[in-house]
């Protein structure tokens, strides 16, 4: 046991197997290897999975959000409500299509971007929300689309960490205007790099997936298959934003284990609260009871005023101990190139700024064993126990 302790437990690791391996092996071995045939099955069982009319493969969930502000017409003068609390990317999107981001603060149960707050940052400029859906927990979704529907604006859902999660029955997929998934290694679905847009909006479907490939009007496979044509034209100056089948391989065979890997990621996160149901330094995730949580990320929450150490030093202690961890996320406005440009600093967003003090997430993965997910509860409690106030 003293041995199995010196081992260290990184913050995450991929769940693949010999299913992936000889999927990709196939698909070395067909001699097609950009968007093609598995990128169209892909697509298929995904759009099957959440329930929604149409999916689109691309190579980032960064990817799909821009595809979704691009084919929707947003632009210069326009605004799109997102939250602070949050990767660059979804708020880099905005940018790009040279429309202003506006953040609105979160709810601190969920971390979730706060609805009032959204209804009271919309100006007549306002054209979108992005909502994120933190860790694998779904946003208020019915307060945001009611906002949303009286107002006229597009949701574009930021889905990067919730493939596979319910809200109120219905899988994220299938709710907003748009929702973008993220298939980066460390997402609950891997396809190394990759996403997924879908929509039940058929143009807005055909206008994102003529976008996505630098608005031609056949892809390679249209063009090159024996019963393709080489001729195309370029109906629009579009993006390279595809997906290639080697990602679909690895993708297909993921999400038919994304269910086992949600239901192991739930063990885990139960484990883990029944291990900290008694520290009162550490805030456990709440989850909200008309939403299936995905699990992609468990995030505690220090009472760093408790605490004589801060949230830093308390991450390098467990580092030292052999337990890796994350952040998510460095709000928006503590970043110098926005709150110089976008004109927030800190103070504006108070709820996403008090999370922010305080999350550490913890390692959680399919693989993890019950042994090591007590040894990383208990090192935390360690911890704190030996930096009480």
């Amino acid at each position: 046991m003293a041995e199995a302790k010196k081992t260290f437990i990184p913050f995450y690791r991929p769940y693949l197997d010999e299913r992936e391996v000889e999927e990709v092996a196939d698909t070395l071995r067909s001699g097609w290897l950009t968007s093609g045939p598995k990128v169209e099955r892909f697509e298929a069982e995904f759009a099957a999975y959440v329930g929604a009319r149409r999916a689109i493969a691309v190579n980032s969930c960064t990817a799909g959000l821009h595809l979704a502000l691009a084919a929707a017409g947003i632009g210069e003068g326009d605004e799109v409500i997102t939250t602070p609390f949050t990767f660059c990317s979804t708020v880099n999107v905005v940018l790009h299509q040279r429309a202003r981001p506006v953040l609105a603060d979160i709810c601190l149960d969920d971390y979730n971007i706060d609805p009032q707050e959204v209804e009271r940052r919309i100006t007549p400029r306002t054209r979108a929300i992005i909502p994120v859906h933190y860790a694998g927990q779904p946003c208020r979704q019915d307060e945001l689309l009611d906002v949303a529907r009286r107002r006229s604006l597009l949701v574009v859902e930021d889905a990067a960490h919730a493939v596979g999660a319910e809200y109120k029955g219905r899988r994220v997929g299938s709710l907003g205007d748009v929702t973008a998934f993220s298939f980066y290694a460390t997402k609950n679905l891997t396809t190394g790099e990759g996403g997924m847009v879908t929509t039940g909006d058929d143009a807005l479907a055909e206008r994102i997936r003529l976008l996505s490939l630098h608005g031609l009007s056949h892809d390679a496979w249209g063009r090159y298959s024996e019963k393709g044509s080489w001729y195309y034209q370029v109906l629009a100056p579009g993006f390279k934003y595809n997906m290639s089948d080697i990602q679909a391989a690895i993708g297909i065979h993921q999400l038919a284990k994304l269910e086992g890997s949600i239901a192991a990621r739930q063990r885990w996160a139960s484990l883990y609260d029944r291990c900290f149901q008694d520290v009162g330094e550490v805030a456990t995730p709440r989850v909200r009871a008309e939403v299936r949580h995905a699990w992609h990320l468990y995030v505690i929450r220090l009472e760093v005023e408790r605490l004589t150490i801060d949230r830093a030093r308390f991450i390098e202690l467990l580092r030292e101990r052999g337990i890796g961890t994350s952040v998510h996320f460095i709000p928006i406005h503590f970043h110098p190139w926005y709150r110089e440009n976008l004109g927030y600093g800190p103070g504006d967003f108070p709820q996403a700024e008090a999370a922010y003090q305080g999350v550490v997430s913890l390692p959680l993965y399919p693989q993890m064993t019950g042994e090591q997910v007590t040894r990383v509860a208990e090192t935390v409690i360690e911890v704190v126990r030996a930096h009480r106030r």
